[in-house]
């Protein structure tokens, strides 16, 4: 809306506001008018708000400073009138009679409050205009430009040389990696404070099946079934980036920006080979995709050298996508690494038809499908150190499951340690857990690598 009718809506809002709260001061104002004064008062308190929400964001948007001035200017004006007018209200209040209608202090007391919080109304802070405050104070601190106290007192939770990451900073973090780490893409992600637990089956019920009724001593057999339970323990993650002191003097390089670009490209390669292959010493995950997919192995071995390899990886392909339980192929996608993608698209089959079609409908920025099913391509998905073997996962990616801490990724800055070659270091740390958790009946992510023992 524009910015001089907002202004006029608040200036015509306040001004009944004061008639309004003529009305209330009076003396001889019936009990049973109250109401539909105060329901009148509640609408335009309401209709404040919005207007000074309105004028907030059209002043972050970088309104003009002709309608900054016209804003002053109405403020002023509706301000004084509506003081001239409650001041001849009150005057007249004080010349009236006595109350006859029964209308209690506190009544009158609460419809002038409602009034008068209606005649201050102000704009809240858009997210906008907040998020760009935290951005600066984390930056500055980080810096060194401000104090902790300084960084506490604007809103930074900064204690003994670290410092909380924003929700808005952090959140940058998460979202790269969700770029990245496709397994934060298409996983559950769960934002907690404890452990998680999650119950699997691993025994089934069995059914009773009877034409005939059953007699008095012909009881239904209980069958037991049974749950395993997995639990999410977070890990700690850290990653450490420095910073020449020279380039932190350089107060016209963005340097809150550059060290988390760096620190996220470290922290989400460690994540990354977590989820996937968690083979860090000290650190194995046995949830990792890698390790807990299972193995799948095609009835005709795949021949990367032969003739027909196109019809024959095609057969494997849709074998592999018909082996999960119906539940798992409805939600299925393929997750392959470059080695198998790089085989794929020189692939046909013998009827001519390539085996990476487009899609008929762009799914989220994926425009191919494998077999029918979407089909995505990341580095992470390779084997360690064999990175032109191909690999392919095939299954509900959703059932890998993603435990971030609330409030655990924090900054702390590092001067002393590498004070010696006049540099400061930044450490990024934070706790999390990812697993891939199914029940042994219904195993939900597939792997198929395609070994050179089957490659001719």
């Amino acid at each position: 809306m524009n910015k001089q009718l907002l202004l006029a809506l608040q200036k015509r809002s306040n001004e009944r506001l004061v008639e309004l709260r003529t009305q209330v001061e009076n003396p001889e104002l019936r009990a049973e008018d109250l109401p539909a004064i105060q329901e009148e008062i509640d609408e335009i308190n309401k209709q404040l708000q919005e207007v000074a929400d309105a004028l907030a964001n059209l002043e972050d948007d970088g309104g003009g400073e002709e309608g900054n001035e016209d804003n002053e200017e109405g403020d002023e004006g509706s301000g004084t009138e509506g003081s001239g007018e409650g001041g001849e209200g009150r005057a007249s209040n004080t010349e009236g009679g006595e109350n006859r209608n029964g209308l209690t202090p506190e009544q009158r007391s609460a419809a002038m409050a409602a009034i008068a919080t209606g005649l201050s109304t102000r704009g809240h802070k858009t997210t906008k205009k907040k998020e760009k405050e935290i951005r600066s104070a984390f930056a500055n601190f980080v810096v060194g430009r401000i104090s902790e106290a300084e960084a506490r007192s604007l809103g930074i939770e900064a204690g003994n040389g670290s410092v909380t990451i924003p929700e808005v900073i952090a959140s940058e973090i998460i979202t790269y990696a969700q770029e990245e780490n496709l397994l934060r893409k298409y996983g559950s992600v769960h934002k907690t404070a404890g452990d998680m637990k999650y119950p699997v089956l691993v025994k089934k019920a069995d059914a009773n099946v009877r034409k005939k009724e059953r007699k008095d001593s012909d009881e239904i057999v209980a069958t037991d079934i049974e749950f395993d339970e997995v639990l999410l323990d977070p890990a700690e993650f850290d990653a450490l980036a420095t910073v020449t002191k020279k380039l932190l003097k350089m107060t016209g390089a963005p340097i809150e920006q550059i060290v988390v670009d760096e620190l996220k490209k470290a922290y989400v390669r460690k994540e990354i080979n977590f989820m996937f292959n968690g083979d860090d010493v000290g650190n194995e995950n046995p949830g990792a995709l890698a390790k807990k997919a299972v193995a799948f192995t095609p009835s005709v071995p795949v021949d990367l050298k032969a003739a027909d390899v196109g019809q024959k990886m095609y057969d494997a392909l849709v074998e592999m996508k018909n082996t999960p339980v119906t539940e798992v192929m409805k939600k299925g996608r393929w997750i392959i690494n470059r080695a198998a993608l790089t085989v794929i698209e020189k692939m046909k089959t013998t009827d001519g038809l390539p085996l990476l079609r487009p899609m008929t409908q762009v799914e989220g920025g994926i425009g191919n499908s494998l077999a029918g099913y979407p089909v995505e391509f990341t580095d992470a998905a390779d084997v360690k150190g064999k990175p032109d073997v191909p690999v392919l996962y095939f299954g509900d990616f959703s059932a890998f499951h993603i435990q971030d801490v609330i409030g655990a990724m924090e900054l702390q800055k590092l001067i002393e340690k590498f004070a010696g070659t006049n540099k400061v270091g930044f450490q990024i740390y934070n706790l999390l857990d990812g697993q891939l958790i199914y029940s042994p009946f219904e195993p939900a992510v597939y792997r198929f690598e395609v070994k050179a023992a089957t490659q001719g």
